[in-house]
């Protein structure tokens, strides 16, 4: 589900009574646009302070970070409450959403606020529990783990990572431990290549057997 959805097209601090502190944990008015390049660490996330339901943010709103989101809106228990991507610009990433070949139209009323801003359904504060990381460059638990340092739960990076545990659902996710706060979803193709090869292996096994 998107409620009170706000997207950035840069990578943005917040600027309180001279002090900087997290994204997520400011509220629309407060936030002062900064330039970022793709090398620099990602802004940290704050805890949500908000019960209820899942609070989540989007870190690169390419392709994975779309699909995220579409599937979020439609689930009754996630909420998706920033979405940040430094090359694109908020026209853009509204139209990208709107309209996709495969997915078809997004349900959804989306509003461009400016070149570096366009809303969903309004405003509201950025606390996230959880982080998909889109970006494909905070691949490390490194850089990941800014994400962590503001008080963000757990990330989620959708691309292989050299350091960050693997898991591929259907195949070895049962592996997961709690305790495992950043983890790796590997690449789209080996999720879409790694299935079918187990499944045809363990076939082979019981013909064996």
């Amino acid at each position: 589900m998107v409620s009170s959805l706000k997207f950035q097209s840069n990578v943005f601090i917040a600027a309180v009574s001279g002090k900087s502190s997290s994204l997520q944990k400011s509220h629309a008015y407060s936030i002062q646009p900064i330039k970022a390049t793709a090398t620099q660490t990602p802004v940290s996330v704050s805890e949500s302070s908000t019960g209820g339901k899942t609070r989540g943010g989007i870190n690169g709103f390419g392709r994975v970070g779309r699909l995220v989101l579409r599937v979020a809106t439609f689930r009754d228990d996630i909420e998706v409450v920033v979405v940040d991507d430094p090359f694109i610009d908020a026209k853009y990433m509204a139209y990208m959403l709107k309209y996709d070949s495969t997915h078809g139209l997004f349900k959804g009323t989306i509003k461009v606020v400016d070149e570096s801003t366009f809303e969903i359904n309004g405003k509201g504060d950025f606390g996230a529990d959880y982080v998909v990381d889109s970006s494909g460059v905070f691949t490390t638990l490194d850089k990941a783990s800014a994400h962590k340092k503001g008080g963000a739960k757990k990330v989620v990076i959708s691309a292989p990572s050299a350091d960050a545990p693997m898991f591929v659902v259907g195949v070895n996710e049962t592996t997961y431990k709690p305790n495992m706060d950043i983890v790796s979803n590997a690449s789209c193709t080996t999720n879409c290549l790694l299935r079918w090869p187990r499944w045809f292996m363990k076939s082979l096994v019981l013909l064996k057997v």
